[in-house]
């Protein structure tokens, strides 16, 4: 594989389904340059853990500063994974032995602020607006990434009837073509539904064909991350929500709701569609840090 093509696949992943800031994305992007002059032109499925040590080694003989190797490293390991997951790539970081790394907590909104932008994303002026609203209320229902989201049609949507009364269910395709089945919630269904009839047949009808796609753009095509994307800045902006937002930050706060609500995080592992409750367990640090910040506040003899 060749790098510049997968450096720059890697980019866009970490901008559109992780939605790091651009400061990081530059962090990151000036990293692989400098693996990449190192290369020199090598196939990225030829490179073995004895390659990956020449370059440690030649950091090291830049008298770079730890901090900026250990950073590299883990760019290193970071670009990797995503090879192996999207591409099948061998990992030649694996055999590599990692330094230790502060791990940091994914960014939740509360659920405030979650309401606020669903509620901003409509403008009564603009009608095609009420896919943007259903967009939102379906990331946060449901914990979807946002490649999910683009890639969800219209037959994924199910109906099914159980003695609680009717419920929404939905097929969701996440990394490496893994399917699950999640539930989605009252809100959710009341904005997908309304935006079905409302918006989506005239969308529709300006397009090529039939188009299967549940969510689409103006032009009746499947709609794109980056309008995605685009859609939860405007949300955040007319909501007045400044924190740093992302389609992303929508399942990390759906995570970190439904421990906070007492789900079990058996349950919210097999929502999210991780392979490993140790990947599920991170939203649980998050809900520790609340209830000791709680408990420091608020008990007499906490200090």
């Amino acid at each position: 594989m060749e790098f510049n093509l997968a450096a720059e696949d890697f980019l866009n992943h970490l901008q559109i389904e992780r939605g790091l800031a651009k400061n990081t994305i530059s962090a990151y992007k000036r990293d692989l340059a400098k693996f990449g002059f190192f290369l020199q032109g090598m196939d990225l499925g030829s490179i073995t853990p004895g390659d990956i040590t020449s370059f440690e080694t030649s950091l090291r003989e830049e008298n770079l500063s730890t901090g900026t190797i250990n950073r590299m490293e883990s760019t290193l390991r970071s670009f990797f994974k995503h090879l192996q997951s999207e591409y099948g790539l061998g990992d030649p970081t694996l055999e590599i032995a990692s330094g230790k790394s502060v791990r940091r907590l994914p960014k939740a909104l509360t659920i405030t602020q979650i309401l606020a932008m669903i509620e901003a994303a409509y403008r009564e002026s603009e009608p095609i607006t009420l896919r943007d609203q259903a967009m939102l209320e379906f990331l946060y229902s449901s914990g979807a990434r946002v490649s999910e989201l683009i890639g969800i049609n219209v037959n994924d949507l199910s109906t099914t009837q159980t003695s609680d009364g009717e419920i929404t269910t939905l097929k969701l395709r996440g990394k490496g073509s893994k399917e699950r089945i999640v539930p989605l919630g009252s809100f959710a269904t009341r904005a997908i539904e309304n935006y079905s009839v409302r918006i989506r047949p005239g969308l529709a009808a300006k397009g090529v064909g039939n188009s299967t796609a549940l969510f689409l753009n103006s032009r009746g095509g499947r709609i794109s991350r980056q309008s995605a994307w685009q859609m939860v800045l405007d949300s955040a902006k007319a909501a007045g929500v400044t924190d740093h937002v992302s389609p992303h930050v929508f399942r990390h706060s759906y995570a970190t709701h439904l421990l906070d609500g007492g789900a079990d995080i058996r349950v919210v592992q097999e929502l999210l569609g991780h392979a490993s409750v140790t990947t599920t367990q991170i939203y649980t640090l998050i809900t520790i840090d609340k209830v000791r910040e709680s408990y420091s506040l608020a008990h007499p003899r906490a200090k």
